[in-house]
This record gives C-alpha cells, sequence and structure tokens, in this order.
C-alpha cells in the first residue's frame, strides 16, 4: 500500500462512519437539534459537504492571495429553508467521490500550499497538501462523533450498534 492508498483506506472508513450516523433520519429529523447545541444532522452534513470542496480548492487554486469566505460560511451549519437533507446527501456523496479521485491524482504531499487568510489566521500560513488531507479527515471524524451523538439522541441509532449488527452480533 501506498500513502496515498492508506489516505484514501481512512476517508473510506470515516466517510462510512458519517453515512453510518447520517443515513436514514427524515428531513425533520435532519434538521432538529436535539442536544444543547445547534448542530442539526443536516447542518453537519452539508459543513463536511463543504469544508471538503473548499479545502480541495485551497489545493486546487493555491492562490497565494485567497481569504476565507466569512458570508459564505454564515449558514454553513444549518439547512436552509430552500435547501433538502437528500439534495446535501447527494452533495456529500459527490464530494466523497471527488475527494478520493482528487487523492489518486496527488503526485506531491509535501506541496506547500497557502491556506487562506481569516479573522483567527490573520497571517498567512503555508501547509502541505498531506496536512490539508490529515485535517480534512480529522474534521470528518470529528463531525462523525458529532452526528452519532445526534442520531443516538434522536432514534437510539448508533454507527457502533450498526457496525456491531453487520458484523452478525445480536444487539
Amino acid at each position: 500500500m501506498t500513502e496515498i492508498t492508506d489516505l484514501i483506506a481512512l476517508f473510506d472508513d470515516e466517510s462510512t462512519n458519517f453515512r453510518i450516523a447520517v443515513d436514514g433520519v427524515t428531513e425533520e429529523q435532519a434538521r432538529a437539534t436535539p442536544t444543547v447545541s445547534a448542530l442539526s444532522i443536516g447542518g453537519l452534513l452539508k459543513h463536511v459537504t463543504l469544508t471538503h470542496e473548499g479545502w480541495w480548492k485551497t489545493i486546487t487554486d493555491a492562490d497565494p492571495n485567497a481569504e476565507f469566505d466569512m458570508a459564505g460560511a454564515a449558514h454553513a451549519y444549518e439547512l436552509t429553508d430552500d435547501e433538502t437533507f437528500a439534495g446535501w446527501a447527494e452533495k456529500y456523496d459527490a464530494q466523497y467521490a471527488s475527494t478520493v479521485a482528487a487523492l489518486k491524482a496527488t503526485s506531491d504531499l509535501d506541496a506547500l500550499i497557502p491556506l487562506p487568510t481569516a479573522p483567527w489566521a490573520p497571517e498567512r500560513e503555508y501547509r502541505s497538501v498531506r496536512w490539508i488531507v490529515l485535517h480534512m479527515l480529522r474534521e470528518l471524524a470529528h463531525h462523525a462523533g458529532h452526528a452519532d451523538i445526534i442520531r443516538e439522541t434522536l432514534d437510539g441509532q448508533s454507527t457502533t450498534m450498526t457496525h456491531a449488527r453487520n458484523a452478525g452480533m445480536d444487539v
């Protein structure tokens, strides 16, 4: 195995966990915020999709003058009235496929990429493609955990129980 195939395998594992946590919810459940935070399953799905799309744009553009789009991020964690959970699920799946294709096409994980400046990072920083991809994986795993907690709160389903059932355990 190569480092790229290892990264793809990790993306596949984390994407599977995320999809287990979000699959099968209704539109109403996708918008629900059953914990003390304002996070919803639909909002997390949208956020992860937009984040991965944004990171690949950062890598491919490698724009030394890029700035984080604060206005564009205003509703990144919520489904707006004109959006649907099903629509974002399709976009997530397309972005996942795009991520895998982009990883397969990556020839230099050490290439330095200028990161967009932002209020929390006003000075230009450069990170390797590897760092960005690992950051994307961390973000996906982090939000898969959020989605799993929300899903368990909504209907008692959890990624762990689904994996156990899929492995033939009687749970």
